[in-house]
């Protein structure tokens, strides 16, 4: 049994590159970091992604409804947002 590991081709060339001394460690290394995660999220956000946390039920729920009418579950929430920051849907009056 071989112990060589099979490497493809930008395995290859990450590994050249590193074993060439062409790698420099980062400096201030936290401040780093930070700086990209920033470059990130306002990438995430000009791009109009979003991500959100919906309860386990929510979700079963939502996905149900959604594969009723033949939509994602993503689609079925996009839509549900729309209508509701447009005043197309409204609220209906709690214990009704």
């Amino acid at each position: 049994m071989s112990n060589t590991v099979q490497l493809d081709d930008e395995e290859r060339e990450l590994l050249d590159s590193y074993e060439r001394g062409e790698w420099q460690p980062i400096q201030n290394e936290p401040a780093a970091i930070a700086r990209y995660q920033e470059y990130a999220m306002s990438t995430l956000e000009e791009s109009g992604v979003m991500s959100i946390l919906v309860p386990q039920e929510d979700l079963n729920i939502l996905r149900k409804k959604a594969a009723e009418v033949g939509m994602s579950s993503q689609t079925l929430i996009t839509d549900i947002l729309h209508l509701y920051v447009s005043g197309q849907l409204v609220e209906k009056p709690r214990g009704a």
